[in-house]
């Protein structure tokens, strides 16, 4: 099968138009599957030789602020930086599984495994990793939608 990528200005930033012949209706299936399945890439620094790395978006547990950059927290323990502002960090997330919870960190729900109440209105999320944090009040709305 070719493919062929066209612009066009009219179509939503996250929305990919795919067209085919009539005659490839059976596949539609396995072509939207596969881009679904396509993982996502992250280009963050690696702190000890200050060079770019990508790793899997899918990989990552946390976003968190460090003065003017982020440290970005993977599964396995590694952290990298990236030189962004968190908002359009943010913004360059376009996976559902993402969350800000407060003002200085976006943590992933795939690897939550816990979270309760506290006082003072917020909530404190357990991660997969042994790290917890906690949902600003503000931003409680906007976590349980995530989450349901």
């Amino acid at each position: 099968m070719k493919v062929i990528f066209e612009e066009d200005t009219a179509v939503e930033k996250s929305l990919a138009k795919v067209i085919t012949h009539p005659a490839e209706k059976s596949k539609w299936d396995r072509i939207q599957k596969a881009i679904s399945e396509s993982e996502t890439q992250l280009t963050v620094i690696h702190a000890k030789n200050n060079r770019n790395v990508q790793i899997q978006l899918s990989s990552v547990v946390a976003i968190e602020s460090e003065d003017r950059m982020y440290c970005v927290r993977v599964i396995t323990g590694e952290r990298y930086l990236l030189n962004k502002r968190l908002k359009f960090v943010e913004e360059d997330l376009d996976d559902v599984h993402f969350v800000k919870i407060n003002n200085q960190t976006i943590i992933n729900t795939r690897y939550i495994t816990a979270f309760s109440a506290t006082d003072q209105a917020r909530i404190k999320v357990d991660l997969s990793d042994s790290s917890s944090y906690f949902v600003s009040r503000f931003y409680i709305k906007n976590f349980r939608g995530k989450l349901s």
